[in-house]
């Protein structure tokens, strides 16, 4: 079950990220999105794995700000979240997401 939750955080954090006007988002803000839209309770040290990850496979780029992450989505980023590709350990979107 944790692989589902963290599959799926995923793209909930790339979506996120592709609907910022500017591509970006900080790590709590995404905390906050991932509990309150989604019911995913998890700590900010999960969010920050799951950036990690997804700065991993080329998804998104990090910096840094004090305690906060700040995640940009990439162009492999948004190809997935578009369907255009699959990034291996991010749930896939549905066709009419």
């Amino acid at each position: 079950m944790g692989d589902v939750i963290r599959e799926h955080a995923r793209l909930i954090m790339l979506r996120d990220l592709a609907e910022q006007p500017d591509g970006r988002w900080n790590s709590e803000a995404l905390r906050e999105d991932l509990e309150l839209r989604w019911a995913i309770n998890r700590p900010r040290a999960f969010v920050h794995d799951e950036l990690r990850y997804l700065e991993m496979v080329g998804a998104v780029t990090l910096a840094e700000s004090g305690s906060v992450l700040i995640g940009s989505i990439t162009q492999k980023g948004l190809d997935h979240v578009e369907r255009r590709i699959r990034i291996e350990g991010v749930k896939r979107p549905s066709p009419e997401a």
